[in-house]
């Protein structure tokens, strides 16, 4: 009677919205895990002692788990030693000079299965003492369950790594400001001085705490200690929503630390859209398999997106406490919690034909595990049926295979030199090329899919999804295209995988394939209209309305609601006379361009950001402002590859430009212009110079990826060294023989030389792969007819 007489005297109080508490435009504050820890106590309790709780910590007697008792660990001809100097923990080894120094360990980054130490390496001023200055992580690595040190390589390189490469442990690939900082800590601030070169990076929290996946806390504690009876009808509870019907929200709540992914926005916090301030990578042949499953380390969302789990809306947090980390059930509980068919339907012999404990596993089946950094075995969320049929057409790897590795027979010195120390090193080995590898996987898939088939019969080999269409793609297949626009039509194709279609399809090669892609610009995947957006950059069917298409496809994601799509359309925008665009869509074009420059500016310490964004100026014509990008690119990152071309090629336009206006000017106008442009050109040889640097490494690096050969080619052609220009660009054509870009090249190459006839094979190959594409066979049959 009491509550129904209070619940009245609510109600009757005019004017008054019992359920709005605070002001309207409160931005929430980070207030740290004490505020928190006051009121739920149970959630701290169980999150303490988590990976997430132990992310990074300073360096000290209690987080410090490595043997530093005067230990050594020798690698490529460097000693390096471990020791204690008072309470300092101390590493003596190479630096970015080529000696041996002696580093404090100042940080801690990780706990189990391996630790990992940071030292600050930038020399600031003593009194600038703002933030965390620049930290880079040793690849001397603890071993936490083997009690052991250990040199953790970079994936694949298997010799030393020389000072001044980026994958030096002093190099920007260990840097801990850019590469792990974001993940390991709560509102981590960069803080980069691009004035400076130096760091002021902060956190509020040293560790993934509390707010860094439920949001800014001080809006929930205004409420929780306000004197209102109820919450807020605007702000909710104060925080992140992630328990809605939609498992949306929580899952791309987990996604940015989860993905492999870039930042294309800032400020993300828990509750927004992923897309707004990220790019998802696409199954790329450097990260995934043809059918999806995980290569290298791609932290489970884009394998988990492709899943039937994610598509029946299955959550993180349906098999994963959110605050332990830890599953919520032992072994199968974890699956069968949720399949509970009809009496031992999955968890039984019958379904699985094994009687050793690995062989009845769900995971080890539909979730196989793959190692990374040496002792990190991660497993693939893509949870899927083992298709050992599909390694045998595709060379995809399947679990069944990788759990009966012992019966290949390859001799063990072999595994030594090819470095085959796990199942993915054999998949590997084999798609490099390596025969005897080859031949004893396929022993083993016949084996395993013989097996597969008298115990599952044809149910099992459903059809390959889009994997038989990634794999054509990879190899060049003449049907490649084809089957990519099929999967790109398949609704029921994960968006990811079509996303991938997308980025194999040149528009240019086929007005099927131009037509696909334009369609995809209206797909429901904000994925997919992003990759589209990127690949009409430059493209035209028509020669009298060159920008039609563009006007009607690309323009109007400038307005797109996801971000990502936003940002992904400005380049290719900017390659339309911006004459052609109305008022409106000008004004769409300024803002997401800005959208754009403030994603970037969140990278700032990286070259790659203003290498797109000089690109982008130079489309729109603004020569000042993209020159002034390709030297700040070269600034923050002096090895990166591509800003000194650039550049170069910049300054040959200003050249080329100036020289055309000398005709009508007098003789000693010419000649002070003249005087004016000899710096140039003196920069332009200096800058190709040391861009030929660049592109050696990268070859040398990269001896099996034909961009990597292409560029390096066309660097030497341009420094005049032809004879060797000429082996890379051949090179390009083996690596991959029906790319159009590189049979063209050489073609051209040769034709330039006079030397025809080599030219013409070339040539009839590149019309063979694109009948739209025979001017250069043309050209050359004209030149032959025309010889003596």
């Amino acid at each position: 009677m009491a509550a129904s007489a209070l619940l009245l005297v609510v109600i009757a109080i005019p004017g008054y919205d019992w359920f709005q508490t605070l002001p309207e435009g409160i931005k929430p504050t980070f207030v740290g895990r004490t505020r928190c820890i006051e009121c739920h106590q149970d959630q701290a309790e169980k999150w303490r002692g988590s990976h997430h709780d132990l992310a990074m910590d300073l360096a000290t007697e209690s987080t410090v788990l490595g043997d530093f008792d005067n230990a050594t660990i020798d690698h490529f001809g460097v000693r390096s030693r471990m020791y204690r100097e008072h309470d300092r923990f101390m590493v003596q080894t190479e630096g970015p000079d080529g000696q041996l120094h002696d580093y404090q360990v100042q940080y801690v980054l990780g706990v189990e299965p391996l630790q990992q130490y940071m030292v600050e390496l930038e020399s600031r001023p003593a009194e600038d003492s703002q933030g965390i200055g620049q930290l880079q992580v040793l690849r001397i690595t603890w071993d936490t369950e083997g009690k052991r040190w250990y040199f953790l390589n970079p994936p694949d390189v298997h010799e030393k790594i020389q000072p001044g490469d980026d994958l030096h442990w002093t190099g920007i690939a260990s840097r801990w400001n850019n590469s792990c900082a974001d993940c390991h800590s709560t509102n981590l601030q960069k803080n980069y001085d691009l004035q400076t070169g130096l760091y002021h990076t902060s956190f509020s929290e040293i560790d993934v705490s509390c707010e860094a996946c439920h949001g800014p806390g001080s809006t929930h504690v205004q409420l929780a200690e306000s004197k209102s009876l109820f919450w807020d009808r605007r702000y909710g509870y104060g925080l992140a929503r992630l328990k809605g019907e939609d498992p949306t929200t929580e899952i791309q709540s987990c996604a940015p630390c989860h993905s492999h992914r870039r930042v294309i926005h800032p400020g993300f916090e828990p509750g927004a859209d992923f897309y707004d301030h990220f790019s998802n990578a696409p199954l790329l042949p450097s990260l995934y398999h043809a059918d999806g499953q995980i290569m290298e380390e791609v932290y489970v969302y884009g394998s988990f997106i492709q899943s039937k789990m994610y598509h029946k809306s299955i959550r993180c947090t349906d098999c994963h406490d959110p605050h332990t980390a830890q599953l919520k059930q032992n072994g199968n509980q974890t699956c069968t919690s949720c399949h509970q068919h009809p009496q031992a339907k999955y968890d039984a012999f019958s379904h699985h034909h094994h009687t050793a404990k690995t062989g009845t596993s769900c995971v080890e089946c539909h979730m196989p595990e793959t190692t990374y950094m040496e002792v990190d075995p991660r497993r693939d969320h893509s949870i899927r049926i083992p298709r050992p049929d599909l390694s045998l057409q595709l060379g995809t790897p399947n679990a069944c295979s990788r759990c009966h590795l012992d019966r290949a027979t390859l001799p063990e010195e072999r595994k030594q030199e090819l470095h085959l120390r796990q199942y993915n090193d054999w998949v590997r080995a084999a798609r490099e090329g390596h025969q005897d590898v080859k031949d004893e996987l396929a022993k083993l898939d016949r084996w395993s899919a013989d097996h597969a088939r008298t115990w599952y019969g044809d149910a099992g080999e459903e059809p390959p999804r889009f994997a038989a269409a990634l794999a054509a793609a990879r190899n060049r297949s003449p049907t490649a295209d084809e089957q990519l626009r099929t999967v790109l039509a398949g609704r029921n194709y994960p968006a990811v995988a079509r996303a991938t279609a997308v980025t194999w399809l040149d528009p240019l090669l086929s007005n099927e394939n131009a037509q696909a892609v334009l369609e995809a610009t209206r797909d429901r995947s904000p994925q997919v209209r992003e990759v589209a957006a990127t690949m009409l950059s430059g493209f035209s069917r028509e020669a009298e309305t060159p920008y039609r298409e563009l006007l009607k496809y690309a323009v109007p994601l400038l307005s797109d609601p996801s971000r990502n799509v936003r940002i992904a359309s400005v380049q290719t925008v900017a390659t339309i006379p911006q004459q052609m665009l109305n008022s409106e869509e000008r004004v769409a074009f300024d803002n997401a361009f800005t959208e754009l420059r403030s994603g970037l500016a969140v990278n700032n310490d990286r070259a790659a950001i203003y290498v797109s964004l000089g690109n982008i100026y130079q489309l729109l014509g603004d020569m000042q402002s993209a020159q002034k990008s390709f030297r700040r690119a070269i600034f923050v990152e002096p090895g990166f590859t591509g800003a000194r071309s650039n550049l170069a090629e910049l300054l040959d336009q200003q050249i080329q430009a100036s020289m055309r206006r000398m005709q009508a000017v007098t003789v000693a106008e010419a000649q002070q212009l003249e005087q004016q442009l000899s710096p140039l050109r003196i920069e332009i040889v200096q800058l190709r110079r040391a861009e030929l640097v660049n592109l050696a490494r990268d070859a040398g690096n990269a001896p099996r990826i034909a961009d990597v050969q292409y560029r390096y080619g066309l660097g030497l052609y341009r420094n005049g060294e032809y004879q060797a220009a000429e082996m890379y660009l051949k090179l390009t054509v083996e690596l991959e023989p029906r790319s159009v870009l590189y049979l063209a090249t050489i073609a051209r190459f040769l034709q330039d030389q006079g030397r025809y006839k080599e030219a013409l094979p070339f040539a009839e190959r590149m019309a063979e792969v694109d009948p739209n594409r025979d001017d250069v066979l043309k050209e050359l049959q004209q030149l032959l007819r025309q010889q003596p």
